[in-house]
């Protein structure tokens, strides 16, 4: 793929900010829990590789675009500068200290499952980068690697009900990005485990509350994110008529204004057009060809498309600071492709 087959100033536009992004180490917000007087350490401290970009699961959404700019686009100016701070960041030694501080005691469900997700995303995209470079990032990661998939492979067997939030708790969100994970790298067990979880959640589902969203500050739809995680797990006929039952009639969501952009939660609703964009996107996927709804759901797509990249021009650091990532996911068709 050359960056001429997509949007140009978005990719550009991207890598700058994570470049800026992923070595900022102020301002932070951070979930860390203190057990003792040793543990009240700054973030870079604790996070040797995810110190940047406010706070650690934006760090590795932010790692994720980089890598897959230079898999995908390795001829852009910034190329050279975005593999330099990969092999800075992305090295054994962190991955090993990142992977202990949510593995053990009180920090066992440290970004459980959105952080965990986008850090599987991560690994994904390493394994596709056919390089020499890519191919020693991607070994490196492995304690980070093994320490997600525990950690979401133990706790989903406990869960007994669904997370439908519209922000980082959701579980089918964090759930079709690590299926996508596990079947791009070739985990079949943990795949298996996903996509059981998915049809006991989410199967039998009806009617799904889509006119109540969204709230305040979503940056994820619960209702589109579970249908994107079921097309991933039924075949298009099944999902059309899952789909019919929890969705029943034509959709009416509407791209959301932001009301100020300098505010972190009210800023949500940018990322909320762009990932109701990609969902969408995905539904269409999921569906048999020739689907009587196909053409209503990709122009909703576009709609929230066009209105999530507007915001991509915005300053200020509550929005900088994880939006190309969404940006990216998007326009290199992320949950779509075959890596």
């Amino acid at each position: 793929m050359t960056l001429a087959t997509t949007n140009n100033a978005t990719i550009l536009r991207s890598a700058r900010l994570a470049l800026a992004c992923v070595v900022r180490d102020y301002p932070v917000g951070s979930a860390h829990i203190v057990t003792t007087p040793r543990d009240a350490r700054t973030h870079r401290v604790l996070h040797p590789a995810f110190y940047g970009c406010f706070d650690w699961h934006s760090a590795v959404e932010n790692h994720w675009l980089l890598v897959r700019i230079a898999r995908r686009y390795p001829h852009i100016p910034l190329v050279k500068r975005i593999e330099r701070v990969l092999s800075i960041h992305l090295q054994q030694s962190k991955m090993r200290r990142e992977a202990a501080y949510f593995s053990v005691g009180e920090r066992a469900s440290f970004e459980r499952p959105y952080g965990l997700a986008w850090a599987l995303q991560l690994c994904a995209e390493l394994h596709a980068w056919d390089t020499p470079l890519g191919r020693r990032l991607y070994s490196a990661l492995r304690p980070l690697q093994n320490a997600a998939v525990s950690s979401l492979g133990t706790w989903l067997p406990k869960l007994s009900h669904p997370i439908r939030s519209g922000v980082h708790s959701q579980t089918a969100f964090a759930m079709g990005l690590a299926l996508d994970y596990a079947r791009d790298v070739g985990d079949p067990a943990f795949a298996d485990l996903l996509a059981t979880t998915a049809r006991r959640f989410y199967a039998r589902d009806i009617d799904g509350p889509i006119a109540y969203e969204p709230s305040g500050h979503d940056f994820l739809s619960p209702c589109l994110a579970e249908a994107d995680l079921m097309r991933r797990v039924f075949t298009p006929r099944r999902f059309a008529a899952w789909l019919t039952r929890f969705l029943p009639g034509r959709l009416h969501v509407r791209p959301v204004a932001v009301t100020d952009p300098h505010d972190g939660q009210l800023a949500h609703f940018a990322g909320l057009n762009l990932s109701r964009a990609w969902m969408l996107n995905g539904i269409v996927a999921g569906l048999p060809a020739g689907d009587p709804r196909i053409t209503g759901l990709r122009r909703l797509a576009l709609a929230h498309r066009r209105a999530g990249l507007e915001s991509l021009e915005w300053d200020g650091y509550m929005t900088t600071h994880w939006l190309g990532a969404y940006a990216m996911y998007l326009e290199t068709s992320r949950g779509l492709d075959a890596q």
